[in-house]
């Protein structure tokens, strides 16, 4: 018994080591490959599409502030003529639940044209958001906004999924303390799914025809 016991302790540090070593080594990769493509709004380079992550809509159908203040930052680029659409990504998987819709009323009732703004429904994790910009809307240049603690994965993992990606990170929601320490902390694990993702190659949960919204919208 003694003996078993000692393996079962042997074998779950080594797990231990093992996870915390490949979350390190996650973290790394994606802050190093991130380098040198993360900017602050007023530096930024243009690009003809700024890409939202989707993030929390409230049960009244308004963006949390988390999301609010991205769709704010891509409202501004646009403003700017630093982008000249806005592709919305988010979770739409019940009908109840509407990310990319929430995102557009908040940006039409700011003065953003509804032209100018194309909604992709099935960004249900930042990878899957990243690979239907490129396959499904043709998106080869972006600016990527979401918030800071997640801004250096965003841009990673768009970039190794062939969308030619800076990004503009948010921190002006830092004030709601445990939202922004938690959301930072998930981070870690986020990063190590990262990796999985972009090594796997896998296919988003939806995939399908090419959506000429992004086109219609750089055109209109």
């Amino acid at each position: 018994m003694r003996a078993r016991l000692f393996r079962l302790l042997r074998l779950a540090l080594w797990c231990a080591s093992a996870l915390a070593i490949g979350t390190v080594g996650s973290v790394a990769w994606v802050r190093t490959a991130a380098h040198g493509y993360v900017y602050d709004e007023a530096d930024v380079p243009a690009a003809p599409v700024a890409l939202v992550l989707g993030a929390e809509v409230y049960d009244n159908g308004s963006p949390s502030a988390f999301l609010a203040a991205r769709l704010d930052i891509a409202r501004r680029l646009y403003l700017a003529g630093k982008v000249r659409a806005i592709l919305v990504s988010g979770d739409h998987g019940r009908w109840e639940y509407d990310e990319p819709g929430a995102s557009l009323n908040w940006l039409t009732a700011r003065g953003v044209p509804i032209t100018k703004v194309v909604l992709d429904y099935a960004g249900f994790d930042t990878y899957d958001s990243c690979v239907r910009a490129t396959k499904i809307f043709g998106v080869d240049r972006a600016i990527v906004v979401t918030q800071s603690y997640h801004i250096a994965r965003a841009v990673t993992v768009c970039r190794r999924v062939g969308v030619d990606a800076v990004g503009v990170g948010d921190s002006t929601v830092k004030h709601f303390r445990v939202d922004w320490a938690q959301s930072g902390n998930r981070e870690h694990g986020a990063c190590v799914k990262a990796v999985l993702d972009v090594v796997s190659g896998r296919d988003p949960v939806f995939l399908g025809d090419h959506e000429t919204g992004v086109e219609e919208a750089l055109r209109a």
